[in-house]
This record gives structure tokens, C-alpha cells and sequence, in this order.
């Protein structure tokens, strides 16, 4: 799990129910995160709702996730406060992978370049 969680709320009262589907929800992340990052990254979690004359009522989730090279974040909106959450849930597992990749070269890049830098054999 995700160390550093904050919730904060605009408009909208956070029930014990749903700071746990949040934390259940965004600390599952945890896993996609390199191994390096893990311990330091900070996530900032904003819940609103929002209430509109023509729409009726809509619920904003954004996440901020602070990682040691970047910060990644996801902003969504939904007819619901669970829906805008699983929304922005699958926003930054996408964007982590990316992440991963980016700053973490493969076993076999490692392999490869380690290969070139080795002095060749006779």
C-alpha cells in the first residue's frame, strides 16, 4: 500500500466507505510503481461534487501522484463518486507503465548494453 494517502474533499463529505474504496482502490497502484519509487511517492487524492442546473449532479476525482523523477496526475469525471475513482485509477496504471518503462530499461537492455561495455575475449 501506498504509504503518504491523502483525501481531501470540496462540497462533499468523505464517508468512512469511501476513503476505503479510495485507499483500496489507489493504493492497489502501489504495485505498478518501481521498486525504487515506492517508498517516496506521495499521492493526493480530491474528491468534489459538483451540482449543475442542467446536468444535475456530477463527481470530480483527481489524483496526484509525486514520483522522484515526475508527477503524474488524472483528472475525471463521472455520475458517480466510485465510477470518477475507477476512472482515474485506470488513467494512472496506464501512465505508470509508462513510467516504468521509461525509467526502468528491461533485464534484457541491461543485458545488452552490459554486453558491449565488457572487453571482448580472446
Amino acid at each position: 500500500m501506498i504509504n503518504n494517502l491523502h483525501i481531501s474533499s470540496v462540497h462533499t463529505d468523505v464517508t468512512e466507505d469511501l476513503k476505503l474504496y479510495v485507499e483500496k482502490k489507489i493504493g492497489a497502484l502501489y504495485k505498478y510503481m518501481p521498486k525504487q519509487v515506492r517508498e517516496a511517492a506521495q499521492v493526493t487524492v480530491k474528491l468534489k461534487e459538483a451540482k449543475r442546473a442542467s446536468k444535475g449532479r456530477t463527481y470530480e476525482c483527481e489524483v496526484i501522484m509525486k514520483l522522484h523523477k515526475s508527477t503524474l496526475s488524472a483528472h475525471q469525471k463521472s455520475i458517480s463518486m466510485p465510477a470518477a475513482i475507477d476512472e482515474a485509477e485506470n488513467n494512472l496504471k496506464n501512465q505508470l507503465k509508462k513510467y516504468k518503462d521509461l525509467h526502468n530499461p528491461s533485464k534484457f537492455r541491461k543485458h545488452l548494453i552490459g554486453r558491449f561495455k565488457e572487453p571482448a575475449t580472446v
